[in-house]
């Protein structure tokens, strides 16, 4: 299967039992996943020979009567499928974004039933989600069950409250947990007073300059932390 199909299938893999019992005519899964996909590789940009930045934000436009469809069948749930098929899209071609990958719908009367409009941007954010070719770079990288982030703004928090820059799923996690603060000496990991503690290669931790290959435990979270690649090698 190529990249392009990969894309596509992905979304259409994930919903199409729960969506053909919802839709009877108007847009298809397949067909906002390809939009989306044609949206990204249209707007994707070289900014250096190693680098190529693709939108992070995609707003898609639908028909009254397709916008209420997908809400009622789950509008978040597809938006979510969408955003994971964006990052996996990304992997295959190469590309980075930003900011984190966030995908919304929006009613457009001016539409017709079964027609869409895809708008894109690029915003910059406290994380941007990792691919593997950009994995080290210039900002500093961490590891969270597998799911790689930049720390791309001066100050990233982390914790389980929806008003973290990353949400964590762990009890064990206070809402706002710890906080990474970007510097000219270095990343400085700080406890906000969690209930549970910040540790740091065991060592419970208020305030500590990390190193590079620290890890990190957040209840029962282990967060993997590298260091950016300084100016002259990151080329």
């Amino acid at each position: 299967m190529g990249v392009l199909d990969r894309f596509e299938k992905r979304v259409e893999n994930a919903v199409q039992g729960a969506f053909a019992r919802t839709f009877k005519s108007g847009v298809k899964p397949v067909e906002i996943a390809s939009a989306v996909r044609r949206e990204c590789d249209a707007r994707a940009a070289a900014v250096d020979r190693n680098r190529t930045v693709a939108p992070n934000e995609y707003a898609i436009a639908l028909s009254a009567t397709d916008h209420e469809a997908i809400s009622q069948w789950g509008d978040e749930a597809l938006a979510h499928e969408i955003e994971e098929a964006l990052r996996d899209h990304a992997r295959h071609q190469r590309y980075s974004f930003v900011g984190a990958v966030k995908v919304e719908f929006e009613e457009d009367e001016s539409l017709a039933t079964g027609r869409l409009a895809v708008t894109s941007r690029s915003t910059r954010g406290p994380v941007a989600p990792a691919t593997e070719r950009d994995d080290r770079s210039r900002y500093p990288l961490i590891d969270i069950d597998g799911q790689r982030y930049h720390l791309t703004g001066e100050m990233t928090v982390i914790g389980r409250g929806s008003e973290s820059d990353i949400v964590l799923d762990d009890t064990g996690v206070s809402r706002q947990h710890c906080r990474f603060e970007i510097t000219e000496h270095g990343t400085i990991l700080t406890d906000l007073g969690s209930t549970n503690g910040t540790m740091v290669e065991d060592q419970r931790v208020s305030e500590v300059t990390l190193l590079d290959g620290n890890a990190i435990t957040v209840g029962r979270t282990t967060i993997m932390y590298w260091d950016a690649v300084p100016a002259e090698e990151d080329s």
